[in-house]
């Protein structure tokens, strides 16, 4: 598999991740519409913290970091982030201090992916209404005033040198195609949120030749450093092709981003979450999470039931993981 030849990476994940058919799951589908050929990339089984797709850019921040000779990480994401509690992992594997800095208040009981975290030894910092990192800066300040030699990973692991880690995700997913797997998929959809998933796919998808139609579904209409996210988007697709040396400027209609399924709002269950993550799971024995993964699996099935796939076209749900969040959402998952 070609691999980013100039970036340190370090060894944490289980890779390829597996790749097969959900025929099961075509075969329901099928009873009301026609329905495409269905795949699934398990980044679920990626093998860091009950899997999940940020260990793809961990790989590539901490060996940046430890390049550095970084001894600490710090990052912030909301309660329930798949990203911290990956990267609370990703440092103990390293030998690394963390630090999250995580969106409200300290509940009277951890449970989900915050249990996680504190399992694997990081240091919570509650930030009130700052879940996507605004005091990051205090708080290396602080670790440095303390002697430590902190790396700031950014919100999402979304920078050029995460975005990497999905640059080589689409050559992985190349060679499974080679290798027979599965055919070229006509489209790839998964979540798209903090960019770099997004942004990684798209340039690696052009370096590795990948032609599939790549949509990405919207999770959360928030801006991101001041950018609206298709802004941020793009300039983070830039930054990372100039990254890999691709000549190539991409520009906001470059991208499919969907935002019809926002629904209530980031983190917000409602029937389409709902109905999606106990259809996967009957049908096939699969869990998606109520916030990234079973939004995005809800909006496949609408797809699908809408007629916006042929009946001939091979669609792949690429499923970024995040299970734990179920635990965390028993009551509005209750009675499914």
């Amino acid at each position: 598999m070609t691999q980013p030849a100039d970036l340190p990476r370090a060894q944490l994940g289980f890779f390829p991740t597996p790749l097969h058919p959900l025929n099961r799951l075509r075969e329901k589908l099928g009873h009301d519409a026609p329905c495409p050929s269905l795949f699934i990339k398990r980044d679920d089984q990626s093998g860091v913290a009950i899997g999940g797709n940020k260990v793809r850019k961990l790989e590539f921040l901490l060996g940046q970091a430890q390049a550095d000779g970084c001894d600490t990480v710090v990052t912030a994401g909301a309660q329930q982030s798949n990203h911290c509690r990956q990267t609370a992992a990703a440092a103990a594997i390293s030998g690394m201090e963390c630090h999250l800095v995580l969106g409200g208040e300290a509940p009277e009981q951890a449970s989900g992916n915050l249990l996680l975290d504190q399992l694997f030894g990081a240091t919570i910092h509650w930030a009130g209404a700052h879940r996507k990192g605004e005091d990051l800066p205090e708080i290396v300040e602080e670790l440095k005033r303390r002697g430590r030699k902190p790396c700031l990973v950014p919100y999402g692991g979304s920078s050029a040198v995460g975005a990497s880690g999905f640059v080589a995700a689409m050559g992985e997913l190349a060679d499974q195609v080679r290798a027979g797997v599965c055919p070229m998929p006509n489209h790839i959809v998964f979540a798209s949120s903090s960019g770099g998933t997004h942004a990684g796919m798209v340039v690696g998808a052009e370096i590795h030749g990948i032609t599939s139609k790549i949509h990405g579904i919207s999770i959360d209409k928030e801006e991101h450093g001041g950018l609206t996210y298709p802004d941020w988007l793009t300039s983070l697709t830039n930054e990372t092709a100039a990254l890999h040396n691709l000549n190539r400027t991409y520009a906001r209609e470059d991208f499919v981003l969907d935002e019809r399924f926002l629904g209530g709002g980031y983190g917000v269950v409602g029937e389409l979450e709902r109905e999606a993550i106990a259809l996967l799971a009957r049908c096939e024995g699969i869990l998606v999470d109520p916030v990234y993964s079973g939004r995005v699996f809800g909006a496949l099935v609408a797809m699908i039931r809408a007629g916006e796939f042929a009946a001939d076209d091979s669609v792949l749900f690429w499923h970024t993981g995040g299970a734990p969040a179920i635990f965390a959402y028993a009551k509005e998952l209750a009675g499914i």
